[in-house]
Protein backbone atom coordinates (compact mmCIF):
# COMPACT_ATOMS: atom_id res chain seq x y z
CA UNK A 1 0.00 0.00 0.00
CA UNK A 2 2.97 2.55 0.93
CA UNK A 3 3.90 2.36 -2.79
CA UNK A 4 0.88 3.43 -4.13
CA UNK A 5 1.51 6.87 -1.92
CA UNK A 6 3.54 8.00 -4.95
CA UNK A 7 0.56 9.05 -6.43
CA UNK A 8 -0.16 11.62 -4.03
CA UNK A 9 2.97 13.51 -4.08
CA UNK A 10 5.48 14.96 -6.09
CA UNK A 11 9.17 13.91 -6.46
CA UNK A 12 11.47 15.56 -3.27
CA UNK A 13 14.17 16.47 -5.81
CA UNK A 14 12.06 17.87 -8.41
CA UNK A 15 14.15 21.19 -9.55
CA UNK A 16 16.71 22.95 -7.16
CA UNK A 17 14.52 25.15 -5.39
CA UNK A 18 15.10 25.83 -1.51
CA UNK A 19 12.60 28.08 -0.92
CA UNK A 20 11.47 27.87 3.10
CA UNK A 21 8.44 25.35 3.44
CA UNK A 22 7.64 25.59 7.79
CA UNK A 23 9.73 25.01 11.24
CA UNK A 24 9.80 21.75 12.64
CA UNK A 25 10.84 21.44 16.18
CA UNK A 26 14.40 20.29 16.98
CA UNK A 27 14.87 16.60 17.61
CA UNK A 28 18.34 14.98 17.82
CA UNK A 29 19.98 13.98 14.75
CA UNK A 30 19.03 17.37 13.62
CA UNK A 31 21.62 19.61 11.45
CA UNK A 32 22.45 22.57 14.20
CA UNK A 33 23.02 24.35 11.25
CA UNK A 34 19.71 24.89 10.53
CA UNK A 35 18.29 25.96 14.08
CA UNK A 36 16.27 29.48 13.59
CA UNK A 37 17.82 31.39 16.67
CA UNK A 38 14.62 34.18 15.97
CA UNK A 39 12.29 31.98 16.58
CA UNK A 40 13.92 30.10 20.26
CA UNK A 41 14.37 34.19 20.86
CA UNK A 42 10.65 34.39 20.14
CA UNK A 43 9.41 30.84 21.69
CA UNK A 44 12.02 29.80 23.73
CA UNK A 45 12.09 26.57 22.30
CA UNK A 46 14.66 25.22 19.41
CA UNK A 47 12.58 24.79 16.25
CA UNK A 48 14.76 23.83 12.59
CA UNK A 49 14.09 25.44 9.22
CA UNK A 50 12.72 22.59 6.41
CA UNK A 51 12.72 23.41 2.78
CA UNK A 52 10.59 23.15 0.25
CA UNK A 53 12.46 20.35 -1.72
CA UNK A 54 12.81 18.13 1.77
CA UNK A 55 9.07 17.58 2.23
CA UNK A 56 7.26 15.36 -0.46
CA UNK A 57 3.73 16.28 0.93
CA UNK A 58 2.18 18.07 3.12
CA UNK A 59 -1.51 16.97 4.27
CA UNK A 60 -4.33 17.85 6.22
CA UNK A 61 -6.94 15.22 7.70
CA UNK A 62 -10.11 16.91 8.15
CA UNK A 63 -12.67 15.16 10.38
CA UNK A 64 -16.05 16.56 10.96
CA UNK A 65 -16.77 15.39 14.82
CA UNK A 66 -20.04 16.28 15.23
CA UNK A 67 -22.80 14.80 17.15
CA UNK A 68 -24.40 12.63 13.76
CA UNK A 69 -21.47 11.37 13.29
CA UNK A 70 -21.91 9.18 16.65
CA UNK A 71 -24.27 6.72 14.94
CA UNK A 72 -24.25 3.49 14.31
CA UNK A 73 -26.08 0.34 13.56
CA UNK A 74 -26.56 -2.69 15.73
CA UNK A 75 -23.09 -3.66 14.34
CA UNK A 76 -19.70 -2.42 13.86
CA UNK A 77 -18.12 0.98 14.59
CA UNK A 78 -19.83 4.44 14.88
CA UNK A 79 -19.06 6.95 12.04
CA UNK A 80 -16.99 8.83 13.82
CA UNK A 81 -15.13 5.69 14.90
CA UNK A 82 -14.44 4.55 10.88
CA UNK A 83 -13.40 8.12 9.78
CA UNK A 84 -10.83 8.35 12.65
CA UNK A 85 -9.33 4.78 12.14
CA UNK A 86 -9.25 5.85 8.32
CA UNK A 87 -7.57 8.97 9.59
CA UNK A 88 -4.95 6.90 11.37
CA UNK A 89 -4.01 4.82 8.98
CA UNK A 90 -3.35 7.45 6.47
CA UNK A 91 -1.37 9.37 8.89
CA UNK A 92 0.96 6.27 9.87
CA UNK A 93 1.53 5.47 5.87
CA UNK A 94 2.26 8.99 4.75
CA UNK A 95 4.56 9.82 7.50
CA UNK A 96 6.04 6.65 6.92
CA UNK A 97 6.51 8.33 2.87
CA UNK A 98 8.11 11.28 5.05
CA UNK A 99 5.07 13.20 4.44
CA UNK A 100 3.76 16.09 6.82
CA UNK A 101 0.76 15.77 8.40
CA UNK A 102 -1.55 17.58 9.81
CA UNK A 103 -5.14 16.98 11.83
CA UNK A 104 -8.16 19.18 11.72
CA UNK A 105 -11.09 18.24 13.77
CA UNK A 106 -14.58 19.88 13.79
CA UNK A 107 -16.41 19.91 16.70
CA UNK A 108 -19.52 22.28 17.02
CA UNK A 109 -17.69 25.78 16.95
CA UNK A 110 -14.81 24.26 18.52
CA UNK A 111 -11.75 23.91 15.75
CA UNK A 112 -9.01 21.66 17.05
CA UNK A 113 -5.82 21.67 15.40
CA UNK A 114 -2.58 20.04 14.87
CA UNK A 115 0.19 21.66 12.46
CA UNK A 116 1.53 19.70 9.90
CA UNK A 117 4.98 17.39 10.75
CA UNK A 118 6.53 14.37 9.54
CA UNK A 119 8.34 12.62 12.31
CA UNK A 120 6.77 9.45 14.58
CA UNK A 121 6.33 11.47 17.26
CA UNK A 122 3.78 13.35 15.41
CA UNK A 123 1.93 10.31 14.75
CA UNK A 124 1.28 9.90 18.10
CA UNK A 125 -0.18 13.07 18.76
CA UNK A 126 -2.39 12.54 16.11
CA UNK A 127 -3.33 9.15 17.54
CA UNK A 128 -3.64 10.49 21.24
CA UNK A 129 -6.28 13.07 19.52
CA UNK A 130 -8.20 10.96 17.43
CA UNK A 131 -8.27 8.42 20.47
CA UNK A 132 -10.30 10.87 22.46
CA UNK A 133 -12.62 11.72 19.82
CA UNK A 134 -16.46 12.17 21.76
CA UNK A 135 -18.84 13.41 19.11
CA UNK A 136 -20.83 16.68 20.00
CA UNK A 137 -22.44 19.53 18.22
CA UNK A 138 -23.07 20.66 14.75
CA UNK A 139 -20.17 20.91 12.67
CA UNK A 140 -19.96 24.20 10.08
CA UNK A 141 -17.91 22.15 6.92
CA UNK A 142 -17.61 25.68 5.69
CA UNK A 143 -15.78 27.30 8.30
CA UNK A 144 -14.03 24.26 8.88
CA UNK A 145 -12.38 24.29 5.00
CA UNK A 146 -11.90 27.75 5.17
CA UNK A 147 -9.03 27.12 8.31
CA UNK A 148 -7.51 24.38 6.04
CA UNK A 149 -7.46 26.94 3.56
CA UNK A 150 -5.48 29.22 6.06
CA UNK A 151 -3.48 27.09 7.08
CA UNK A 152 -2.22 24.94 3.41
CA UNK A 153 -1.40 28.26 1.98
CA UNK A 154 0.49 26.18 -0.80
CA UNK A 155 0.32 23.04 -2.25
CA UNK A 156 -1.34 20.09 0.08
CA UNK A 157 -3.30 16.94 -0.24
CA UNK A 158 -6.54 17.33 2.09
CA UNK A 159 -8.07 14.27 2.97
CA UNK A 160 -12.29 15.17 4.60
CA UNK A 161 -14.06 12.24 6.29
CA UNK A 162 -17.78 13.36 7.21
CA UNK A 163 -21.26 12.37 6.62
CA UNK A 164 -21.96 15.27 4.77
CA UNK A 165 -25.31 16.30 6.60
CA UNK A 166 -23.55 19.91 7.05
CA UNK A 167 -23.24 19.83 3.08
CA UNK A 168 -24.08 23.58 2.45
CA UNK A 169 -23.02 25.70 -1.05
CA UNK A 170 -20.55 27.72 1.47
CA UNK A 171 -18.57 24.38 1.80
CA UNK A 172 -18.80 23.83 -1.77
CA UNK A 173 -17.58 27.61 -2.26
CA UNK A 174 -14.65 26.51 0.41
CA UNK A 175 -13.86 23.39 -1.49
CA UNK A 176 -13.79 25.22 -4.77
CA UNK A 177 -11.34 28.19 -2.81
CA UNK A 178 -8.83 25.04 -1.81
CA UNK A 179 -8.78 23.83 -5.40
CA UNK A 180 -7.80 27.33 -6.84
CA UNK A 181 -4.99 26.92 -4.05
CA UNK A 182 -3.65 23.80 -5.95
CA UNK A 183 -4.54 21.62 -3.43
CA UNK A 184 -5.77 17.90 -3.93
CA UNK A 185 -9.27 17.15 -2.36
CA UNK A 186 -10.74 14.07 -1.76
CA UNK A 187 -14.00 13.96 0.51
CA UNK A 188 -14.74 10.77 1.63
CA UNK A 189 -18.73 11.03 2.99
CA UNK A 190 -18.77 7.96 5.46
CA UNK A 191 -22.30 6.71 6.57
CA UNK A 192 -23.60 3.38 8.25
CA UNK A 193 -25.38 0.67 6.51
CA UNK A 194 -28.60 1.20 8.20
CA UNK A 195 -28.45 4.66 7.51
CA UNK A 196 -28.51 3.67 3.70
CA UNK A 197 -30.67 0.37 3.32
CA UNK A 198 -33.41 1.69 6.54
CA UNK A 199 -33.76 -2.04 7.44
CA UNK A 200 -36.18 -1.16 10.17
CA UNK A 201 -39.47 -3.17 10.73
CA UNK A 202 -41.26 -2.24 14.31
CA UNK A 203 -42.43 0.86 15.51
CA UNK A 204 -39.53 2.82 15.84
CA UNK A 205 -38.30 5.63 17.87
CA UNK A 206 -35.78 7.92 16.08
CA UNK A 207 -33.91 10.46 18.03
CA UNK A 208 -32.13 13.14 16.17
CA UNK A 209 -28.40 13.42 17.28
CA UNK A 210 -28.15 17.03 16.65
CA UNK A 211 -31.18 18.17 18.61
CA UNK A 212 -33.54 17.55 16.06
CA UNK A 213 -36.69 16.25 18.78
CA UNK A 214 -38.03 12.46 18.58
CA UNK A 215 -40.09 11.26 16.37
CA UNK A 216 -42.17 7.76 16.99
CA UNK A 217 -42.88 5.58 13.76
CA UNK A 218 -43.29 2.82 11.65
CA UNK A 219 -40.62 2.89 9.53
CA UNK A 220 -42.33 1.19 6.67
CA UNK A 221 -44.82 4.13 6.46
CA UNK A 222 -41.35 6.54 6.06
CA UNK A 223 -39.07 4.00 4.11
CA UNK A 224 -39.60 5.15 0.56
CA UNK A 225 -39.29 8.97 1.29
CA UNK A 226 -36.66 8.26 3.19
CA UNK A 227 -34.45 6.20 0.67
CA UNK A 228 -35.17 8.95 -1.60
CA UNK A 229 -34.18 11.85 0.69
CA UNK A 230 -30.89 10.03 1.69
CA UNK A 231 -30.47 9.13 -2.26
CA UNK A 232 -30.85 12.56 -3.03
CA UNK A 233 -28.51 13.64 -0.36
CA UNK A 234 -25.62 11.56 -1.09
CA UNK A 235 -26.01 12.38 -5.50
CA UNK A 236 -25.87 16.16 -4.44
CA UNK A 237 -22.64 15.96 -2.45
CA UNK A 238 -21.10 13.80 -5.12
CA UNK A 239 -22.19 16.76 -7.89
CA UNK A 240 -21.01 19.25 -5.78
CA UNK A 241 -17.78 17.94 -5.20
CA UNK A 242 -17.42 17.10 -8.92
CA UNK A 243 -18.40 20.17 -9.68
CA UNK A 244 -15.64 21.69 -7.63
CA UNK A 245 -13.21 19.17 -8.82
CA UNK A 246 -13.05 17.14 -5.64
CA UNK A 247 -12.86 13.33 -5.57
CA UNK A 248 -15.88 12.15 -3.60
CA UNK A 249 -16.57 8.77 -2.08
CA UNK A 250 -19.24 7.53 -0.48
CA UNK A 251 -17.89 5.01 2.62
CA UNK A 252 -19.92 2.71 4.32
CA UNK A 253 -18.66 1.53 7.76
CA UNK A 254 -18.18 -1.97 7.10
CA UNK A 255 -15.95 -1.61 4.03
CA UNK A 256 -13.01 -2.94 5.06
CA UNK A 257 -10.29 -0.16 5.58
CA UNK A 258 -7.61 -1.92 3.64
CA UNK A 259 -10.21 -2.23 0.55
CA UNK A 260 -11.02 1.68 0.75
CA UNK A 261 -7.48 2.91 1.26
CA UNK A 262 -6.42 0.73 -1.60
CA UNK A 263 -9.01 1.18 -3.81
CA UNK A 264 -8.91 5.24 -3.21
CA UNK A 265 -4.93 5.16 -3.48
CA UNK A 266 -4.80 3.57 -6.54
CA UNK A 267 -7.32 5.50 -8.09
CA UNK A 268 -5.17 8.63 -7.36
CA UNK A 269 -2.18 6.80 -9.03
CA UNK A 270 -3.91 6.04 -12.47
CA UNK A 271 -5.03 9.88 -12.10
CA UNK A 272 -1.40 11.26 -11.62
CA UNK A 273 -0.03 8.82 -14.33
CA UNK A 274 -3.34 9.57 -17.09
CA UNK A 275 -2.58 13.54 -15.82
CA UNK A 276 1.26 13.61 -16.43
CA UNK A 277 0.82 12.12 -19.96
Amino acid sequence: MEGLLSGLHRSPHQGQSVEFAEHKEYAPGDDLRRIDWKAYGKFDRFYVKQFEHETNLRAFLLLDASASMGYRGPEGLTKLEYAATAAAALAYLLVRQQDAVGLVVARGAEIQYLPPRAHGAHVSAVLNVLEGLRPSGRTDLARAADFVAEKARRRAAVFVFSDLFDFSPGALVRLVDLRRMKNEVSVFQVLDPWELEFPFEDATRFIGLEGEGELEVDPREIRASYLRAIQTLCEEARRLCLQADVSYELVRTDTPLDRLLLGHLSRRERSARWTSR
